[in-house]
């Protein structure tokens, strides 16, 4: 396949973007060599798609690739600079192209931030075949897209790049004598290495603009960590050479936010960021936490949580960052609770002892006359016909586990008076009990 001779004067990244799929970095979940979407451009198709990923994952990297596998020429359009109108020119364009066998892709970078009305010129042509279009975007689409145009694209989630993905761009880079460092015959340190490895955080495109970064700045054979030192800044001294600094950190984060110190759990999260992790990472975590730690004690805690992830999504790391810190405050500070946690992890222990364990005849599904002549679902008393919706007496284990406890509330937050309402459940099956065997 043609490939056009780099600038030698552009930034590393986009002298090192590929050509090929096979020169592709990461994204093997949708690119490896017995994936649809690399069958099918290897093949010359294509159709309209949404490629959802963080930055520097080669969601504009494979759109280029998609245009030059399908010779398709290339409609890039801005939402900052590109109206409606401009968006309505570029669609007779590809009209008059396509009136010669021309196919025409329609690639729209950050396209979150189209508005319904620039979304809305250019759906039809979507929906006709007379552009592919190629969106990419580091918000969830099923936020920020009209439904009319997610319902006609295939939406690719990209993820961050390993770091095999990520060790093999680098030597790529110092090894091209064409488009990379390979002339200056550099090597990296080890601790350089994993330094960069820590700091880019999947992101291949902050990978190379370090490297070349600290490339200019050394003047000897080896890139140092003193030389990646001064092309990043003070983040590196986030971070050791092996990455445990960072789960140290997440660790610390942890347990200051289920110790209930707020002030703690903000200053870890703190370091966290200006490390160069990641905020969403940290909210994944506070979402563990939230059922973990918390539990039943404070359901709100999963929805609070929840909100926060949205809202960074939403208004992105400046005011999303801030979300963070609000749920992490919440939940430094209401009610704790490991009681769903440890129930949950009995009940698997359980199941997989009792995989076994027949379902009572009265439990059963019975939808034919058949099942039914057998006694499936004979006897079962449908709750919210007994009196206050319970069934007392009614047993739902097998009957080898009959009396299985596994869920003991705790005294804590709202868990108290679930802990109240199971006594009083358990005290009505007790008294229908009794009548039964008297």
């Amino acid at each position: 396949m043609d490939t056009a001779t780099p600038d030698p004067f552009a930034p590393l990244a986009a002298r090192m973007r590929p050509a090929t799929i096979e020169d592709y970095a990461g994204q093997t979940h949708l690119l490896g060599d017995d994936k649809p979407l690399a069958k099918m451009l290897k093949a010359g198709h294509c159709h309209s798609m949404v490629l959802w990923g963080p930055p520097g994952t080669g969601k504009t990297t494979l759109a280029e690739l998609i245009a030059r596998y399908t010779n398709a020429n290339v409609i890039r359009l801005s939402a900052v600079t590109s109206g409606v109108k401009e968006v309505r020119q570029a669609m007779e364009k590809a009209q008059q192209d396509a009136q010669y066998q021309q196919r025409t892709l329609l690639f729209i970078d950050e396209v979150h931030r189209f508005n319904k009305s620039q979304q809305d010129a250019f759906l039809p042509f979507v929906e006709s075949g007379t552009v592919t279009f190629v969106g990419a975007t580091t918000e969830n689409p099923s936020f920020e897209l009209n439904n009319a145009l997610l319902s006609r694209v295939r939406v690719y989630v990209l993820k961050p790049l390993e770091n095999d993905s990520l060790n093999n761009l680098l030597d790529k880079a110092l090894s091209d004598n064409e488009r990379g460092l390979g002339e200056r015959g550099l090597t990296l340190a080890s601790d350089a290495r994993d330094a960069l490895i820590g700091l880019c955080s999947g992101d291949a495109r902050r990978l190379l603009t370090y490297l070349e970064l600290a490339a200019d700045f050394t003047e000897a054979s080896e890139i140092s960590l003193g030389d990646i030192e001064q092309a990043v800044g003070e983040k590196v001294a986030s971070y050791d050479n092996k990455g445990d600094t960072f789960y140290d950190l997440i660790s610390a984060f942890h347990k200051s936010v289920r110790g209930s110190d707020p002030d703690a759990a903000l200053y870890w999260y703190a370091r966290i960021l200006d490390g160069g992790g990641d905020a969403l990472y940290v909210g994944r975590r506070l979402l563990a936490i939230a059922s973990e730690d918390i539990g039943n004690a404070d359901p709100k805690a999963l929805q609070l949580c929840v909100a926060a992830w949205d809202t960074f999504h939403r208004v992105g790391p400046a005011e999303g960052e801030r979300a963070i810190a609000q749920a992490t405050v919440y939940c430094a500070l209401t009610a704790k609770s490991n009681a769903v946690y440890r129930a949950f992890s009995d009940a698997k222990a359980l199941a997989r002892k009792t995989a076994d364990a027949p379902v009572p005849m009265h439990l059963r599904n019975a939808p034919t006359k058949l099942m039914k002549s057998m006694g499936h679902g004979e006897g079962y008393r449908y709750a919210h016909d007994e009196p206050n919706a319970f069934a007392a007496g009614e047993v739902y284990l097998p009957e080898s586990l009959a009396g299985t406890r596994l869920y003991t509330p705790s005294e804590r937050g709202m868990e108290k008076s679930v802990k109240a309402k199971r006594a009083y459940l358990d005290d009505l099956n007790a008294r229908s009990n009794r009548k039964r065997y008297k």
